[in-house]
C-alpha cells in the first residue's frame, strides 16, 4: 500500500500551509509549488477539491493565497485522503486467494482487521502531528548541515594512540 501521487502532493502542500497557520497569512500557491516542487497547475487543481470541502480557503487580492481553513489538529489524515478520492482503508491488503473454502474466513477476517487498523491510523493523524514532525526533521537536517561547515579538525599521532 502506498499513496498516490496526488495524495502525496496535497498532503505536501497542506503541511507546508500547516506550518503557516499561526501567522495567519495567506500564502500563494505559486510559492507552495517552487518549495514542494509541484506543477503550479497540478496544485491548482488539487485545490478545488480541498476549497470546497472546507479545508483551505482562499483569499483573493494582491495579499491573498491560501489558508487552512481549520487548525491543524482538526484536519486528519483519513478527511485529505477520502476527499481526494485516495483513502488506503479501501484498498484491500494485497493477499492471495485461498485456495480452500475452508480457509477464506480466515482470510477474510483477516483483511478487515488490518483495513479496520488502517483506518484508525489514518484517522489519528492530523496536519499537526505531520507539521511537528517535518519541523523536527528539517531542524535535524540544518543541525547536520552544520557539521559541513565547521572547519576539520586536525588529529595528531598522539591524540590517536590515546583513542586506541
Amino acid at each position: 500500500m502506498k499513496f498516490s501521487t496526488r495524495a502525496e502532493y496535497a498532503i505536501r502542500a497542506l503541511v507546508d500551509l500547516a506550518m503557516q497557520f499561526e501567522e495567519k497569512r495567506p500564502l500563494k500557491l505559486h510559492i507552495i509549488a517552487e518549495r514542494q516542487d509541484i506543477s503550479l497547475k497540478y496544485l491548482e487543481q488539487l485545490f478545488i477539491p480541498l476549497r470546497k470541502a472546507g479545508i483551505v480557503r482562499g483569499m483573493r487580492g494582491p495579499i491573498g493565497g491560501y489558508r487552512l481553513a481549520r487548525p491543524p489538529h482538526k484536519i486528519r489524515l483519513k478527511e485529505i485522503l477520502e476527499l481526494l478520492g485516495d483513502s488506503l482503508c479501501d484498498q484491500e491488503p494485497e493477499m492471495s486467494e485461498p485456495q480452500d473454502e475452508k480457509n477464506r474466513f480466515l482470510i477474510e477476517e483477516l483483511q478487515q482487521r488490518v483495513t479496520q487498523a488502517i483506518r484508525e491510523v489514518l484517522d489519528s493523524i492530523t496536519l499537526e502531528e505531520l507539521r511537528d514532525r517535518q519541523v523536527y526533521v528539517l531542524r535535524q537536517l540544518r543541525v547536520l548541515q552544520s557539521f559541513d561547515e565547521l572547519p576539520a579538525i586536525p588529529l595528531k599521532s598522539s591524540h590517536l594512540a590515546h583513542a586506541s
